[in-house]
């Protein structure tokens, strides 16, 4: 059988797992060590229909509403945050629970509580709907108010006075560019607008997206591994065909039909990233297929330095990070 491959594959690094995923899968992996299963969790513990079927198979129960869980069942919160009136729920039942949240999601929640302390109002910048956005809102409930397009900044013209002062927060896993032009619209027309001492959008978002505009210099095509429901990889596919190149969001690789996706393959340079919340597994899944070859596709350990013994794989290091989070201190010791 003739393989068809591609003239070259480049993988942007940094990709896939960033450490608050990495935190989040490693408490579930801990808990399920240490507690009795079924260990339960409210909404996927990270966005990657992989890593959520994995802990099903190994005994955790995914669900979204509290009436679900036992009491005396061990309760997970996930790493996007949580509205407290969830938390505080959990609490007067005396469910016994762990939060995941990433701790650069927890800062934006800080910062959401000091506006209120001081009677400001708050801009959230951020999707309807995401698991982020629902969580962190509820640190506000009131006199908080969403912007998602410019059409929202409109509507607030006629909510909020002009120079009323205002504290910006933003949903961490958004387009640095798109909230760039969201922050500047508002920035024109409320003069006493303010906004967090660092970046709320979170460094691995930063990175990834860094790495893509990079790596679409020199590829004819991108394929980024992730799923449907994960915002920062979404945005690294919107941001690629910001630019022109093809992009594909692949959220399993052993089923993406590269020749019907990508005709002409074989003269055609691959670039291939992953979101914060995508299996290197599943890089390796797709290289083999690009490659013909099973030898990655039957390890889940390779790292840069072994793609980069084939002659058709070449690393693309943007930079390099070293960012840990610890675990929660009742986890620490385990």
């Amino acid at each position: 059988m003739l393989v068809i491959r591609p003239k070259k594959i480049i993988l942007a690094n940094p990709r896939g797992f960033c450490a608050g995923v990495d935190r989040a899968i490693e408490i579930v992996d801990i808990a399920l060590k240490l507690y009795p299963a079924p260990i339960y969790v409210r909404h996927e513990i990270v966005h990657n229909h992989h890593v959520v079927n994995d802990f099903k198979n190994r005994g955790v129960i995914f669900i979204e509403e509290l009436d679900e869980v036992p009491d005396s069942a061990k309760l997970i919160f996930s790493a996007h945050g949580t509205d407290p009136a969830v938390i505080e729920k959990a609490k007067a039942r005396g469910i016994s629970f762990i939060d995941a949240v990433c701790p650069l999601v927890t800062k934006v929640h800080k910062e959401i509580l000091k506006a209120v302390s001081l009677n400001k109002k708050i801009i959230y910048v951020g999707h309807r709907g995401h698991q982020e956005v629902v969580g962190a809102m509820g640190y506000a409930k009131e006199n908080i108010f969403l912007v998602e397009d410019l059409l929202d900044i409109e509507e607030l013209k006629s909510l909020i006075k002009k120079d009323e002062e205002l504290i910006l927060a933003t949903q961490t896993t958004l387009s640095v560019d798109d909230t760039k032009a969201l922050v500047g619209a508002l920035q024109s027309h409320f003069t006493k607008i303010e906004f967090p001492k660092a970046d709320d959008i979170c460094y691995a978002t930063q990175n990834r997206q860094d790495a893509v505009k990079e790596l679409i210099r020199h590829c004819d095509h991108l394929l980024v591994i992730g799923s449907k429901n994960s915002s920062n990889t979404l945005r690294l596919v919107e941001l690629a065909q910001k630019h022109s190149i093809p992009a594909n969001l692949v959220s399993d690789p052993d089923q993406f039909d590269l020749e019907v996706m990508i005709p002409d393959l074989e003269n055609k340079v691959i670039g291939i990233s992953s979101g914060a919340s995508a299996p290197e597994m599943l890089i390796d899944i797709l290289v083999s297929k690009l490659l013909g070859d099973p030898l990655y596709q039957n390890s889940r350990d390779f790292s840069n330095s072994d793609y980069a013994k084939n002659s058709l794989v070449e690393i693309l290091s943007v930079i390099e990070e070293k960012t840990y989070f610890k675990l929660p201190a009742d986890l620490q010791a385990n």
